[in-house]
């Protein structure tokens, strides 16, 4: 008889970024149905599903439900950095873990978080080091008002000007807002080499389709030369902003290939955390959440994400960085690291020597 273990999910279903949140769920029940299916496994898994509706007030008291109601130590959830800071509380109170899939902003390292998916140092360090090489190094950054956007942008604005480049411009929309034209005027006005877009969802597609119309009146604007730059686009989202996104870029640790299974980063590292989860669990030998946190570091775990290691210090997901070009629904590879990079969630180990290396020109 296989141990049964329950998990909650905490996924909004509806909201501004549903999307990402039914790509995540289907990596967890994904993910759950091959344990559940694997004869090597000593457990199965047993899913609470909770839907939050993209309301930030549901986090909290669905999460306190999760561990107290339905008896659970172990909830896969959250999409924004405001939601996982809301449910953070509620886990130190009541000593359960929350596994995070969503690319992150960095500066946080809470021992009842394992975080799944990309840090800075993973994402907008590699994606802001490919673009000033080959497009030019002055950015204008945009962004939802809330902390993945601020958060993003102020990290966004050192790297720029480590690069020797210059922020044109920075504004920000309400989340669900999509009355772009402004932010679009004015990228018109100052002509920047990148658009940094740290926007979600509705207002997201609708700037890459009012961008879209901007290339088509003016050539300076289209993607071959100052393209669109993002670290929250996944394939999850492609179809919603086709074919507006053509050629524009994003930084991943995962881009679909066809391949069956997950098929974008969000569904991939949902589906890595309860992989990794069952790991550490039958590695010690019981799901209470100290235990787990110890086993951690008995990878690499082999997962949707590749054969990756969880730092047991900041309890990061040590991760590949790949940059991809959209070409309809899907991604074309530009960039990969050669190996998965440890998370730097606070960048303390970032080296901007390195990371822009001077350029030379060519003097007559």
């Amino acid at each position: 008889m296989k141990q049964s273990v329950g998990i909650g999910v905490l996924f909004s279903q509806s909201g501004s970024y549903e999307r990402l949140g039914q790509a995540c769920r289907e990596g967890v029940y994904g993910a759950i149905a091959a344990v559940n299916a694997d004869p090597a496994r000593r457990i199965r898994f047993e899913a609470v599903d909770c839907d939050p509706a993209g309301r930030i007030e549901h986090y909290a008291p669905l999460c306190a439900e999760l561990l107290t109601g339905a008896k659970l130590r172990h909830v896969v959830g959250c999409i924004t950095s405001w939601s996982r800071k809301e449910v953070i509380p509620v886990l130190e109170k009541h000593g359960g873990l929350l596994w995070y899939p969503a690319p992150y902003e960095g500066f946080e390292a809470n021992d009842h978080v394992v975080y799944m998916n990309a840090a800075p140092n993973q994402h907008l360090v590699p994606l802001v080091a490919h673009v000033a090489a080959r497009y030019g190094r002055d950015a204008f950054l945009v962004g939802s008002n809330y902390i993945w956007g601020w958060e993003m942008n102020r990290i966004a604005r050192d790297l720029v000007a480590d690069a020797g480049g210059e922020v044109r411009g920075e504004r920000y929309l309400p989340l669900g807002d999509t009355d772009v034209g402004r932010l679009v005027a004015e990228i018109r006005a100052t002509v920047p080499d990148f658009v940094l877009n740290n926007l979600i969802g509705p207002s997201s597609y609708a700037f890459y389709e009012a961008y879209a119309a901007l290339g088509r009146e003016d050539e300076r604007f289209r993607p071959e030369r100052r393209p669109i730059v993002s670290c929250n686009l996944t394939e999850a989202e492609l179809a919603s902003i086709a074919p507006f996104g053509e050629g524009h870029l994003s930084s991943l640790p995962f881009i679909h290939d066809g391949a069956p299974g997950p098929r974008s980063s969000f569904e991939a590292a949902a589906h890595a955390a309860v992989t990794v989860l069952a790991d550490a669990i039958e590695a010690a030998g019981d799901d209470e959440p100290d235990a787990v946190r110890r086993a951690l570091a008995a990878g690499p775990h082999e997962t949707a994400l590749g054969a990756i290691r969880i730092d047991a210090r900041t309890q990061h997901a040590e991760l590949p960085a790949k940059i991809g070009r959209i070409r309809g629904t899907r991604f074309e590879l530009l960039e990969a690291s050669p190996s998965c990079i440890g998370a730097d969630p606070y960048l303390s180990h970032y080296d901007p020597a390195a990371t822009f290396r001077p350029s030379l020109r060519l003097v007559r």
